[in-house]
């Protein structure tokens, strides 16, 4: 940091700012403005639109074949520099466009600076943000696809594995592991939809809006928002340079899609206790305990878990950054970025830990197979048989139900157990063939509504979603 008269006394006048700024006002506002320290992560995105806008000033006359020739070769060269990790970045240059515009000085000369004409630092943020947002909706869709497909893989394999069904974490009813695994692959399509719906809405290019009206340059702005891979250039050029609608659509889908992964890291920390026993987790996705030589903690689950809440925070952040502020552009946009950064990288990671969590765990079906009649599982089936075969109501097929239970209590058996004479003193249209429906196996089976979890049913989604997953 730049350092002044008085900071050089150690007191007097300046310690009133602080051992960190000892050098005044000057060193507050170069650590409050500068953003070097993350929007370096644009610089793809930058050299591309500044290329692409230089090529359009070139083709509208605006700038001399060996100008664009000039700032084309050195944005190139910094490129290069920029990947090779020998570029050296300024916080006095304070952000990623004016660090690679003075580099481009250093470079080629004055030709340099009309690079910059018809354009301003708002117009080419707003574009090279959106273009690292896109860029990340893209990145976001993919790891989706795996999961989905990591998913699909395992629902096929336990299409038959019976486990319980839960409501209130209370055993409720009998179900399939593959079924339960096709509930995640709904909300992770519907996740998939929703980057891909935000793509496509924040696939406009605002690079011509200049600093907010516009210019009164020949641009062509259709031009580079094709050589950009923009659908078409934005409409208005207020909204253009204040628009970070793009961002919070993304974080609203990372921070849904977060949400629906920690509902399946949660599960799968109780899965892999003892008390459940329906999974283990590989070692890859394991750690130990520095004291308990037995104990094999399902870290990463619980990592995704806790991951969650920066994305959620993340969305939460820029919205209330956004609150409130006049058109067009505030400096406090510029706390758009970390938020950002920080969840597009966190979701990437916790996809790929689930990704892995869910392709490589050992499902115990013994111990789902047991559990799934527990806690008198198949009580609706025994309802939905009277209703179906005695012809009584459903809500005293209820009652006629809640009494059995009671009494399968009082013995300390499960509802299959029960001697046919005492079910019959319940209601006495009960007949032997009631005990077909009293099995996990029959219960599963039964359900072959559109969606249910029969196992023939659980086969015709994975069909359908290996048919329909792009």
């Amino acid at each position: 940091m730049a350092k002044n008269k008085d900071s050089q006394t150690g007191a007097g006048e300046n310690s009133m700012w602080g051992g960190r700024f000892a050098s005044g006002p000057d060193a507050i506002m170069e650590e409050i403005n500068a953003s070097i320290g993350f929007d370096q992560k644009l610089y793809a995105q930058d050299i591309s639109g500044s290329r692409a806008h230089a090529q359009m000033l070139h083709d509208q006359g605006i700038l001399s074949s060996a100008d664009r020739d000039s700032i084309d070769q050195g944005l190139r060269k910094i490129l290069s520099e920029i990947e090779s990790g020998t570029f050296e970045f300024s916080r006095a240059l304070e952000d990623i466009h004016m660090n690679v515009e003075n580099r481009l000085a250093e470079l080629i000369g004055p030709a340099a600076g009309r690079l910059h004409t018809a354009r301003s630092r708002n117009d080419q943020v707003a574009l090279d943000f959106r273009m690292w947002v896109r860029d990340q909706a893209d990145a976001a869709a993919l790891a989706l696809e795996k999961f989905i497909a990591a998913l699909l893989d395992k629902a096929e394999v336990h299409a038959d594995t019976v486990m319980p069904g839960f409501t209130h974490l209370q055993t409720a009813q009998p179900v399939t592991f593959g079924h339960h695994c096709l509930a995640y692959v709904e909300m992770m399509a519907r996740d998939l939809s929703r980057f891909r719906d935000a793509r496509e809405r924040m696939n406009e290019c605002p690079l011509g809006a200049a600093a907010l009206a516009g210019t009164g340059f020949n641009i062509d702005r259709h031009a580079t928002a094709q050589a950009l891979g923009f659908r078409e250039p934005t409409r208005n050029s207020l909204d253009s340079v204040s628009d970070r609608d793009f961002a919070l659509e993304f974080l609203s889908a990372a921070s849904i899609c977060a949400t629906h992964l920690t509902r399946l890291a949660e599960e799968i920390v109780i899965w892999s206790t003892p008390q459940f026993n329906f999974i283990q987790l590989s070692d890859k996705f394991s750690t130990g305990s520095s004291i308990m030589p037995q104990k094999k903690n399902p870290d990463a689950a619980e990592l995704v878990r806790g991951k969650g809440a920066r994305v959620v925070g993340s969305l939460v952040g820029l919205l209330t950054v956004m609150k409130g502020l006049p058109l067009t552009y505030s400096k406090d946009m510029q706390e758009d970025k970390e938020g950002v950064f920080d969840a597009a990288e966190t979701l990437e990671l916790c996809l790929a830990a689930m990704t892995g969590m869910i392709s490589d765990m050992t499902v115990n079906e013994d111990s789902m197979a047991a559990a799934a009649g527990s806690g008198y599982s198949t009580a609706t089936d025994l309802a939905d048989w009277l209703v179906r075969e005695a012809g009584i109501p459903f809500r005293d097929a209820h009652h006629v139900t809640g009494r059995a239970v009671a009494l399968a209590e009082s013995k300390g058996c499960e509802l299959a157990e029960l001697p046919l004479p005492q079910l019959q003193e319940l209601h006495p249209e009960i007949t032997d063939a009631v005990y077909d429906v009293l099995t996990v196996q029959a219960s599963v089976a039964s359900r072959t509504s559109f969606g249910g979890t029969a196992p023939s049913s659980v086969r015709a989604q994975i069909a359908y979603w290996r048919d329909n997953r792009h």
